[in-house]
């Protein structure tokens, strides 16, 4: 096989990174809207930052990063849809803001 195809191939084989329309939440259940119309959902309590907060907390859930994250306004959580559709619940801490101590 020439180099050409080998690449072609391998590109052909990559799938764009999943992207939320939509999130919201019910009760203690975070609820996605994918891309191409799916509706994925999982519980809070898959990370501890969402099973201690609020309800208040919880509601202030947006989208991020073009749709591919989903975060909370006072909350230290973000959450990779791609992650979330493969069942890979792994804590990401929100980058902080101003680059760390000086």
């Amino acid at each position: 096989m020439s180099a050409s195809r080998a690449l072609a191939a391998d590109s052909a084989l990559k799938v764009p990174p999943l992207a939320a329309r939509a999130c919201r939440m019910r009760g203690r259940r975070v609820y996605l809207e994918i891309d191409d119309r799916r509706e994925i959902s999982f519980p809070v309590t898959k990370y501890a930052t969402l099973s201690y907060a609020s309800q208040v907390e919880l509601e202030t859930i947006h989208l991020s990063r073009d749709g591919h994250a989903i975060a909370w306004a006072n909350l230290d959580e973000v959450i990779q849809v791609d992650d979330v559709a493969r069942n890979v619940f792994v804590h990401t801490a929100r980058p902080s803001v101003g680059g760390g101590p000086h």
